[in-house]
């Protein structure tokens, strides 16, 4: 198995007692990760995708972070938000929309 090209980092809001607390955990940001999946795989893009800690962002969750890019994004809430990152993705451009 080759290296992927991309890891997505998903807000899961774990804390360190290991229960999931924060804001991006209440507004469903891991139950977006199977959708996540799927449209990697439909698109061809080789990536790595992690329900990660809290990341600090709670204001402006749910957050998803894509490296190596390195491009940080608030409010990815829906389908329609993982389509318009992923959109950029392909093209070499942040989702402006959700670009934090």
């Amino acid at each position: 198995m080759e290296k992927p090209d991309y890891t997505i980092l998903v807000c899961g809001s774990f804390r360190a007692g290991g229960e999931s607390q924060g804001v991006c955990h209440k507004k469903g940001s891991l139950s977006l990760l199977p959708y996540l999946e799927e449209e990697l795989t439909s698109r061809g893009l080789s990536a790595a995708i992690a329900g990660t800690t809290c990341l600090k962002l709670c204001d402006q969750g749910p957050a998803l972070v894509v490296q190596p890019q390195n491009w940080w994004f608030g409010g990815v809430d829906s389908e329609e938000a993982v389509d318009a990152i992923l959109d950029g993705l392909e093209k070499g451009q942040p989702a402006p929309d959700y670009l934090l």
